[in-house]
């Protein structure tokens, strides 16, 4: 089996898409599946192309057995919904030569292409005309409504239909189309696509990486925090997120003068954040920690936060969520009972309506005040990472898939071949 993978987040990105792409690419080679990988130059979460990738050229390097290109790409410092849409662009534009480079030479049987961001959707299927693959779009993130919920676009806008209807041509373009979620599963359906071309890809925790610590976390004490609990946000600091509700939450708890706020992470509103968060000294900003420290960072909380903004619950499962369940921390998360997000913290965190700082507050409040109660969130948490999300046995489904795709490919044409 030859598989060629389309993202712009991949390693060396550490948080978010990025992780689980490359996780993809990383176990299908493994299994002894020929695996391309088409991406970016790294820029995520910071905005920033990283330090040493800084290039107008492709680079080409091969590791843990996966091929990979990474393209050249426009990166906003500010990424406002017309500079976004420009990035996603240019990355269409310079990968488009190697799509279909790729193609021709490699012959892939399989193209996932992995959204956001769907405008690399053209070259992607261009790609699989010329070599005969099946071609499958993995819905990470509905972008387009994203960018609507947040406000980077307004769906009335001469831009906005624009996108919606590019979304629309796209969408009924692709053999096969997966998301995350039974809610993003759903709006695949009302978005046309046909339930037989419909999979559920879950992300997943790293079950062997990521377990519970027995005792403290080594990490608290180098990045000196000193206080007995610690809250943990870890990841994008970006408007998606809801953050804007953690200095307000933190402020109603000025009492608990045993508890540090750690917000770990990098993004476009980080320095907004700072500002917000200038009058508060429970909270502490630190930088993304590395992936090999990752199990000591998620075990270094008592409980992990989770804010989400009204709106968007829908559109994106957060990703950070599976290693936090995995950690067997309780989280606490802004959301609704009847949200995919609400659905899988549900008793393995507490659940408060999205912007309320004062629930928010009140239910940390609580959750520190009773270890029993967190002790026993943090277990059923564990259970739910294994039972749900084991990379093993997800990606091990998702194997069988791509062979029955191929095979069903090739018998169509076969029968093509014989009328």
């Amino acid at each position: 089996m030859r598989l060629m993978i389309v993202g712009i987040n991949y390693a060396p990105e550490i948080i978010a898409t990025g992780v689980y792409t490359t996780g993809l690419a990383e176990f299908m080679a493994q299994e002894g599946v020929e695996t391309d990988v088409v991406t970016a130059h790294p820029y995520y979460p910071a905005w920033r192309t990283f330090e040493g990738w800084r290039r107008p050229w492709w680079t080409r390097r091969q590791e843990n057995d996966v091929n990979i290109v990474h393209c050249p790409i426009y990166v906003p410092a500010n990424p406002t919904g017309l500079r976004r849409i420009l990035h996603y662009i240019s990355f269409a534009a310079t990968s488009l030569p190697i799509l279909l480079w790729k193609a021709l030479v490699r012959r892939p049987d399989i193209v996932v292409v992995i959204a956001p961001s769907i405008m690399i959707a053209p070259g992607a299927l261009a790609a699989t005309r010329l070599s005969g693959a099946s071609a499958w779009l993995h819905v990470q993130d509905y972008e387009v409504e994203a960018a609507f919920a947040t406000g980077l676009l307004k769906e009335d806008s001469r831009i906005g239909r624009a996108a919606k209807a590019f979304e629309a041509w796209v969408l009924r373009r692709f053999d096969r189309a997966s998301s995350i979620s039974a809610p993003m599963l759903r709006k695949l359906r009302e978005k046309g696509v046909e339930e037989a071309r419909i999979m559920e890809l879950r992300n997943w925790a790293n079950i062997k990486k990521v377990k519970p610590l027995t005792g403290p976390s080594p990490l608290k004490a180098e990045l000196g925090i000193e206080t007995e609990h610690v809250a943990l946000y870890s990841g994008n600091l970006a408007n998606k997120q809801g953050l804007e509700v953690l200095p307000e939450m933190a402020r109603q708890l000025a009492h608990r003068k045993d508890l540090t706020i750690a917000i770990c992470g990098d993004g476009p509103m980080r320095e907004t954040l700072q500002e917000l968060a200038a009058d508060v000294p429970m909270i502490r900003f630190f930088p993304l920690q590395p992936i090999d420290r990752l199990s000591d960072l998620l075990g270094m909380a008592d409980v992990h936060l989770l804010p989400q903004i009204a709106g968007a619950e829908e559109l994106v499962l957060p990703s950070k969520l599976t290693n936090m369940l995995a950690s067997g921390r309780p989280v606490l998360a802004t959301t609704s009972p009847e949200t995919a997000l609400g659905q899988e913290v549900e008793g393995a965190g507490v659940l408060v309506p999205a912007g309320d700082a004062s629930a928010m507050a009140a239910a940390l409040d609580g959750l520190l005040s009773a270890p029993e109660k967190r002790a026993e969130l943090g277990r059923v948490a564990r259970e739910r990472a294994l039972k749900r999300w084991d990379m093993t046995a997800i990606l091990s489904r998702l194997k069988k898939q791509f062979e029955l795709e191929i095979a069903s490919s090739t018998l169509g044409a076969r029968n093509v071949d014989t009328k």
